[in-house]
């Protein structure tokens, strides 16, 4: 499956913390590296992934970081199939998707197996757009 994907992270002061993340490494679950956005006071960091497998055990990793401001860290993620970013913020240690106002996350089931696979980010919808448009279920 081909999913293209963005996921920016946001966090005040968290420079060291992102710069490992910001070279190659073969050890990390997930691949590729992030590119520095960040100017100012908050800083920013970008990565686009071309396929979902790329990607698992990203939010896990992020998670782990021993982030200087937890509370600041946002975490923003785009699927090609979404109609606009998706936002995770640390609560409690973990990241967590903040529902965002007429918008709802969409799973649909394995073919197959008829279970929702835990790794699936399923898309996410603006519930108002027109044109019958809203997946079923």
């Amino acid at each position: 499956m081909s999913r293209f994907a963005e996921v920016i992270v946001l966090a005040s002061d968290a420079e060291e913390i992102m710069e490992p993340l910001t070279r190659p490494d073969d050890s990390r679950e997930w691949a590729g590296h992030f590119t520095d956005i960040g100017h100012g006071m908050f800083g920013g960091w970008a990565i686009e992934f071309i396929r979902r497998s790329r990607w698992i055990g990203l939010l896990p990793h992020l998670e782990s970081l021993p982030w200087p401001s937890p509370h600041s860290v946002q975490v923003l993620i785009h699927d090609e199939e979404d109609d606009c970013f998706g936002l995770w913020m640390m609560r409690d240690g973990r990241l967590v998707e903040v529902p965002l106002p007429r918008t709802r996350r969409y799973f649909w089931p394995d073919h197959y197996t008829g279970k929702v696979d835990p790794d699936s980010p399923g898309i996410l919808v603006h519930t108002d757009r027109s044109g019958g448009l809203l997946p079923e279920g």
